[in-house]
């Protein structure tokens, strides 16, 4: 009898377990795997889209707890042309380290967020047509001997782990100390508390950084040209969404929006 009893109770509980996972994933899952994405995100109603927020001026929290900036106005102007409704969007949060993994495990339609177009990442992703070029560029203290990548030779350098920045630096520079930090915030402290001599990232980010703190400065030099896109899961099923995307991109650009975003968030 009580074998019994504990049998019950174990199929009732593996029945509840099957339940609140198959919810869980039926609520989270940006579309099912195999599925047309933007048939999905047309019946939805919604995308869903994976951005920074504490990245000023391109993905960040603003003082009303909106997410804000240029890849948050992209995202509002994808929604437009799907939905003639730019607010048809839900925001998702993303690291650098973890904005694949999460686009891959379906949690997100698409990825809006300072990623820069690589060989290597076209390997796991699909991306959009470019929407905004940078360039790796230098962060340091005002004042600093640093005057270029070769001075921190043997020196401590940050990076964001997971950013082309990380992998440009080992590159070029081997012998730098490189220590990775998760957000640009803490690096950006840690440079401030003269734990790194330098920061390494993209120009568009770090400008930011010079232009409210007049105790860092960002050096002239650009040590690469990168393409910012739009990432999507690799495969067919994001092969149509891809192609509308890059037809919004495209307008914009035609329309000199993508300008009047650069003057809006004082990247021109």
């Amino acid at each position: 009898m009580k074998k019994a009893v504990l049998i019950l109770l174990a199929i009732v509980a593996l029945i509840g377990w099957m339940i609140f996972w198959g919810y869980d994933y039926s609520k989270d899952a940006a579309t099912k795997k195999g599925g047309d994405l933007y048939k999905t995100v047309i019946e939805r109603g919604y995308i869903i889209v994976g951005v920074k927020t504490d990245i000023k001026p391109f993905g960040f929290i603003n003082e009303k707890g909106e997410n804000a900036g240029f890849d948050v106005d992209l995202a509002h102007y994808i929604a437009k042309e799907l939905f003639h409704d730019p607010a048809k969007v839900k925001f998702v949060s993303v690291t650098d380290s973890e904005r694949m993994y999460l686009l891959n495990l379906n949690k997100v339609d698409m990825i809006i967020a300072t990623m820069t177009v690589t060989p290597k990442r076209q390997h796991f992703v699909d991306f959009s047509n470019a929407y905004y070029i940078t360039g790796q560029a230098l962060l340091v203290n005002s004042g600093s001997s640093i005057r270029s990548l070769g001075d921190l030779s043997n020196k401590d350098v940050g990076v964001i782990y997971g950013s082309t920045a990380e992998e440009t630096i080992k590159f070029l520079l081997p012998t730098a100390h490189v220590m990775g930090y998760k957000t640009y915030d803490e690096a950006y402290r840690a440079l401030k508390a003269g734990h790194v001599l330098g920061i390494t990232s993209d120009d568009a980010i770090l400008r930011n950084y010079s232009l409210k703190d007049s105790s860092v400065n960002l050096l002239p030099k650009r040590y690469s040209r990168d393409s910012y896109a739009i990432a999507f899961r690799r495969g067919e099923e994001s092969n149509y969404i891809i192609e509308v995307v890059n037809n919004v991109i495209s307008d914009m650009e035609h329309r000199g929006v993508f300008m009047q975003l650069k003057r809006k968030w004082n990247l021109d």
